[in-house]
């Protein structure tokens, strides 16, 4: 029997005011046992406890739902249906993580803890069988009924005979434990019901949960008694041997004497199970581990040191466990231990193409990094940065580089990491002390040169702790990093072989002194002839795989594929693409398991019937008959898109209104172009009296969305230009640019992304800062087909290119 269990005998028979809770009666039983069962039950599965009837318990409940749960009980009937999990590391079990027979409870108190958890006493009613799950957010609620029990054998002699065996079989182990308390054998005196005592004997069993739920579904009640005497017995013979293995060591002694008969005392435990490591076992497995490691001189003399250290310690203190991890941690470390490079450039490169569609640039720079490798033998690995949108195949990218260079492969997630012993570890003197996830995933490479893939670097966040991201600066730093700093290791480590892969959606938010130490590469969008290849070549073949599909059981044309890309996705990578597509593959996965008929080559059609209407339009280019109405480009975090700058005039004093949603470096840009116009009215042919007989006000759609940055002021320019002269804007044109007082044309970031948004709009001609060429230059010609560029460098050159002589339909009078 537990002797905590027995410690707790407050819950069973003193509360905090010290008022006696009577044990239970065979009244109370009977009375009990006719209480109506409610047709549903919230549902509350326990990790490590099984709760019999009639026992009363404490439950700390650190789970979300199960906090709820219990909040929601407790202001309501109190009552609940408590189970077991078949497995207590399950985080958040569901129907077939638990056992379907459990016992009905009463909240009887609930407590608030310091630590924030919450400790609930109930008492078990009585056994129930879950029906069905009705709910399982946010938590578990199930349709019951009650679980039948045989209990017409009470009264004859061989039950009563059990009964006492399990009352004298419970006072002998009280009387052999030194733990539990004597109160203990006085509550077992005074239990009047037979089914309570098993009950209360069966809960407080040294038992693991799946012998105790074993015990909780018989339904005899005698052979309930039976199983619990079994186990009784059991549980004696391990005090009686446990206490017989103590009498072998007992001697009188000092307090000098103390500590060498603890040590005594273990190792007489050790003989009588059958052996077991010594401390002088693990002094040798550590020097035989030693031996094979490629230590330098310093290394080795610091490892003996050490090793002389926990020698001379008294294995019993905590010390001695603390620097057994320490040295275990030591030579777990592949110290000098690097793996071969494969230098077959063009092997890698088949590897990198076959792995990942488009994403040239960041190919081209491995090739770059492999052929220095091959030529030089010896370098230090460069950091590489990979800044891209999610989704755009950046981490996994470092299997495949690791794959190609025949390295080992780690990843370590960094989002969300605020404590900077996460990185640098903790001194070994603390108490739970740990090295950090640096030194942890090179031990787990085995080879001190991996592929070390840093997710989400710009996630790192500051706290208390530390800084992480300063933590950062030494592993990254290829000056620094050949002696990297652990605080649990406390000797230098070499990361200057490893070749570390940062990646991250927002550089801003990375520190700028570590941005600096790394090669950023920038890994865009993909384009819709990408996407459909990538489609085609890796997630339709990784969706069938995973669905039980053979290839011959679905086929999506290339025509279905853009369609899906173009009407329901709307990103610069191919999460969502994925998605869709495991939908499509579910369309077929189930019309196959349900015998239905269905087209293997998906049409159109299909795709609308699976997927639902398209929900993303293609953008629209609308029409130049209208004064005041431009095209722009803009950058999203999900790829590029066209926005639609409008003006318009109204009789006033000469006020400027913006609306839209916008940032304050675009409402800027609209007072540097208004004020531009007004110096160069002549120019443009405007009156000077209509700056001051007129309002305008401009608006750009979409004011759900924020928007902000300088690349709209071209766009704004020719629009107040349009609307002040009532001239037609040309047909199928877009622009982007910043703006400035003097009338310069500056260039904007995007590039790529805003061209691609332009060919989904039909879009012919683009306007362009010309120091933006260069970025033109880096796009493939395919993805430019049809599409002409006029570079610029001043605004009266927008003005000359953008608006026609040509007046709109209806011109207003101004």
């Amino acid at each position: 029997m537990r002797d905590s269990e027995f410690d707790n005998l407050a819950l069973q028979g003193i509360n905090e005011e010290a008022e006696l809770i009577p044990l239970l009666t065979p009244e109370d039983e009977e009375e009990m046992s006719k209480e109506q069962l409610p047709e549903m039950l919230p549902i509350l599965p326990l990790r490590n406890t099984v709760l019999f009837p009639g026992v009363v318990v404490p439950i700390t409940a650190g789970r979300d739902a199960s906090i709820h749960l219990i909040k929601d009980a407790n202001e309501g009937s109190k009552v609940i249906g408590v189970v077991a999990q078949k497995d207590e590391q399950t985080e958040n079990p569901g129907i077939d993580d638990i056992h379907t027979l459990g016992t009905v409870a009463r909240i009887l108190r609930v407590l608030k803890m310091p630590d924030g958890n919450t400790t609930v006493i109930i008492q078990g009613k009585k056994r129930f069988e879950v029906a069905e799950v009705l709910t399982e957010k946010p938590y578990m609620t199930a349709t019951v009924r009650e679980a039948s029990e045989v209990r017409a054998e009470e009264d004859t002699p061989e039950f009563k005979a059990i009964i006492e065996s399990i009352k004298d079989m419970a006072l002998k182990v009280i009387s052999e434990s030194p733990n539990i308390p004597s109160e203990a054998s006085f509550a077992i005196k005074n239990i009047e019901s037979n089914s309570f005592l098993i009950n209360f004997v069966s809960s407080n069993l040294r038992l693991p949960v799946k012998d105790k739920q074993e015990l909780l579904e018989i339904e005899n009640l005698k052979e309930r008694a039976l199983a619990t005497l079994k186990f009784m017995n059991v549980e004696m013979q391990k005090l009686q041997l446990k206490n017989d293995i103590q009498s072998k060591v007992r001697t009188d002694m000092d307090r000098q004497q103390r500590e060498y008969f603890l040590h005594q005392q273990m190792r007489t435990i050790q003989e009588e199970l059958g052996g077991g490591a010594t401390a002088e076992d693990e002094l040798t497995e550590l020097r035989e581990k030693a031996k094979d490691k490629k230590f330098t001189k310093k290394e080795r003399e610091y490892f003996n040191k050490e090793l002389s250290k926990m020698q001379r310690m008294n294995p019993q203190v905590a010390e001695y466990a603390i620097q057994r991890n320490y040295l275990d941690f030591f030579v777990s470390l592949p110290w000098g231990e690097y793996s071969t490079d494969k230098f077959d450039l063009k092997a890698a490169q088949k590897i990198l193409d076959r792995d990942h569609y488009g994403l040239e640039d960041v190919k081209k720079r491995i090739i770059e990094y492999l052929a220095v490798l091959k030529l030089r033998n010896d370098m230090k690995s460069p950091i590489l940065c990979l800044y891209g949108p999610p989704g755009t195949g950046k981490t996994s990218l470092g299997k495949s580089i690791a794959e190609a260079l025949g390295r080992s492969y780690v990843r370590m997630s960094l989002g969300g990491l605020r404590d900077e012993s996460e990185i640098r570890g903790h001194r070994k003197t603390y108490i739970g002390a740990m090295p950090g996830r640096v030194l942890k995933n090179i031990k787990k490479a085995e080879h001190s040169n991996p592929v070390f893939v840093l997710d989400e670097i710009d996630k790192l966040s500051n706290s208390h702790q530390g800084d992480p991201s300063s933590a950062m600066l030494e592993v990254l730093d290829p000056e620094q990093n050949n002696e990297f700093y652990d605080n649990f290791l406390e000797v230098g480590y070499d990361l200057s072989k490893v070749m570390f892969i940062a990646t991250a959606n927002n550089l801003g938010a990375i520190q700028p002194a570590l941005r600096d130490r790394m090669e950023i590469i920038n890994v865009s969008g993909y384009t819709i002839e990408e996407k459909v290849e990538i489609a085609k070549r890796h997630l339709l073949p990784k969706q069938l795989k995973e669905h039980g599909l053979k290839p011959k059981d679905l086929k999506i044309g290339k025509a279905q594929l853009e369609k899906i890309v173009e009407g329901y996705t709307r990103e610069s990578g191919v999460r969502t693409l994925d998605k869709q597509i495991a939908k499509m593959v579910r369309y077929a996965a189930k019309s196959i398991a349900t015998e239905e008929e269905y087209e293997v080559k998906v049409t159109n059609e299909i795709v609308e019937k699976v997927l639902g209407p398209a929900r993303l339009e293609r953008d629209k280019y609308e029409n130049n008959d209208v004064a005041g109405v431009v095209t722009g480009l803009a950058w999203t975090s999900v790829g590029g898109d066209i926005l639609f700058i409008e003006s318009i005039l109204s009789k006033g004093k000469g006020a400027m209104n913006i609306t839209g949603n916008l940032g304050k470096v675009m409402k800027e840009s609209a007072t540097i172009a208004l004020e531009y116009i007004k110096s160069n009215a002549d120019y443009f042919g405007i009156k000077d009296d209509i700056f001051d007989k007129y309002n305008v006000h401009i608006h750009v759609p979409e004011g759900a969305t924020p928007k902000d940055g300088p690349s709209a002021g071209v766009t704004m320019l020719t629009s107040l230009v349009s609307l002040f002269t009532q001239r037609k804007v040309k047909k199928s044109l877009a622009m982007t640019g910043e703006i400035t007082l003097r009338g310069k044309v500056l260039p904007v970031g995007g590039i790529k992304e805003k061209i691609l948004a332009a060919k989904r709009a039909r879009i012919k001609e683009i306007i362009l800062c010309e120091d933006n060429r260069k970025d033109i230059l880096e796009i493939k010609e395919e993805y430019l087909k049809g599409l002409t560029f006029h570079y610029v460098t001043d605004m009266s050159q927008v003005i000359d290119i953008a608006v026609t002589n040509q007046k709109v339909k209806n011109p207003k009078k101004i």
